[in-house]
């Protein structure tokens, strides 16, 4: 029997340094997982043999089992590049047949779509318009490059927040009302001023300045409770148009001043923030005043919150000066958060949700099929997918700008196939013995 038990090892000592040498081939291959060999012991059947007396008839491959170890995540240039920190497989799709992958070198196609070398399509959860992501059944990703709209100012409860610092030393100053609408204001008739843009309904961006003028508390306001011990107005200016004023007279944005008062402690009375300050600006006076058409809508109503203001003996200073509008953007890039939510950025500074990523998990991995191309497909061994999201359950995070390496060690691949050209060589030298013991025989006369 030796030369059988001799032969088996030579076909198991090459079986294993074929899985070896396919280790080796792809250890730059992103996402590959290595394998191993497992080897069994063969017996041949005996009724009346004792387990004393049997003698194995040699050895067998029994599986090539691969190894879903961790491989090192390396990063890239390109923010498409997505690596996997933990368990779960990509969820791909082509022509209505589902693959799952490790290798997460993704692009966009012309089409829109987030595909791999092998175009097969990513799958998840799409956005809706709003960027609302809900769970639903896997499709395959496709990337909008249409221009986000834009968002006038005064769309939300948000409007304009003016946080500053009024500066209580100041002298009591008197405003002096511009004479024509476009007159700049005379600059000894206030204490300070700061600006900032907003948006009407197309996007079109407007200049809203804000000149702050120190005045002294009425004798109402005075005898007020709490009483006021310090006062400013605010008047405003939209694209270099004043607000309107009834003394000299002339057609202005539409704006009246702010009244904001203060306590001995510096603090706001009013206007606070749960009633923030309401202004309408007339879009078309403003834009004839500077021989301008403009067709969004008129009025633009939006609300200043000053609830944050304080009266302290410092300096002025701007804290905060927010508004919640924004013009048109289009599309200028993509990012991929650790949770699988792709973004899209926009040349105006804003972001949406466009997409999610999903990952699929199996109860027994080893039971995958792989059918090439860093690609594997479901068994019955392997058990139904179990689909989610980044970061949730079993599944793990994300890495953007990064590929995850092959899992194989070169070193210990180069001691393994040392190890089995070892084995070869003695099934090799088993059977070579049995030969000449066989010659022996056959020489005896």
């Amino acid at each position: 029997m030796a030369f059988q038990q001799g032969l088996s090892g030579l076909n198991s000592a090459s079986r294993a340094l074929d899985v070896t040498s396919n280790n080796i081939a792809n250890a730059s291959t992103v996402g590959f997982k290595g394998a191993s060999t497992h080897f069994a012991d063969v017996y041949a059947a005996s009724l009346s043999g004792s387990g004393a007396s049997q003698v194995g008839i040699g050895t067998s491959a029994a599986a090539i089992v691969q190894q879903y170890t961790q491989g090192n995540i390396t990063t890239t240039s390109n923010s498409m590049d997505v690596a996997i920190n933990g368990s779960g497989f990509y969820r791909l799709t082509q022509d209505g047949a589902v693959t799952y992958s490790r290798n997460g070198q993704f692009h966009v196609d012309s089409n829109g779509f987030i595909v791999n070398d092998s175009q097969d399509n990513l799958t998840g959860y799409m956005a809706d318009a709003s960027g609302k992501i809900t769970p639903t059944t896997p499709t395959a990703l496709q990337i909008s490059t249409a221009s986000i709209p834009p968002k006038v100012t005064g769309a939300t409860s948000d409007g304009v927040t003016a946080a500053l610092q009024l500066d209580s030393t100041e002298s009591v100053k008197t405003w002096t009302a511009p004479l024509t609408a476009t007159t700049a204001p005379d600059t000894n008739s206030y204490n300070y001023s700061t600006a900032l843009t907003i948006y009407d309904s197309l996007g079109n961006a407007h200049t809203m300045t804000m000149y702050f003028v120190k005045g002294a508390p009425t004798a109402a306001e005075a005898a007020a409770t709490p009483p006021v011990t310090g006062a400013w107005d605010v008047h405003y200016q939209i694209d270099g148009v004043n607000e309107t004023s009834a003394a000299p007279a002339y057609t202005g944005n539409g704006l009246a001043s702010t009244r904001l008062t203060f306590d001995s402690s510096g603090k706001i009375i009013s206007p606070t923030t749960a009633t923030p300050t309401s202004l309408s600006v007339l879009l078309g006076s403003v834009m004839s005043a500077n021989g301008l058409t403009n067709s969004a809508a008129s009025p633009l109503a939006f609300t200043v919150n000053f609830g944050e203001c304080t009266q302290y003996g410092s300096d002025f200073s701007v804290n905060k000066l927010t508004q919640d509008g924004y013009a048109s953007g289009n599309l200028s890039g993509l990012s991929i958060g650790p949770d699988g939510v792709i973004q899209g950025n926009y040349s105006n500074g804003q972001t949406k949700n466009m997409a999610q990523i999903v990952l699929a998990n199996f109860i027994n991995p080893n039971g995958l099929m792989a059918i090439g191309n860093n690609a594997w497909i479901e068994t019955a061994a392997s058990g139904q997918p179990m689909v989610g999201t980044p970061d949730t359950g079993t599944l793990g995070v994300l890495q953007s700008g990064a590929v995850e390496e092959s899992n194989v060690d070169l070193t210990g691949e180069l001691v393994a196939m040392i190890v089995q050209q070892r084995n070869y060589q003695a099934n090799a030298q088993s059977i070579k013995t049995q030969d000449q013991i066989m010659q022996t025989l056959v020489n005896i006369r």
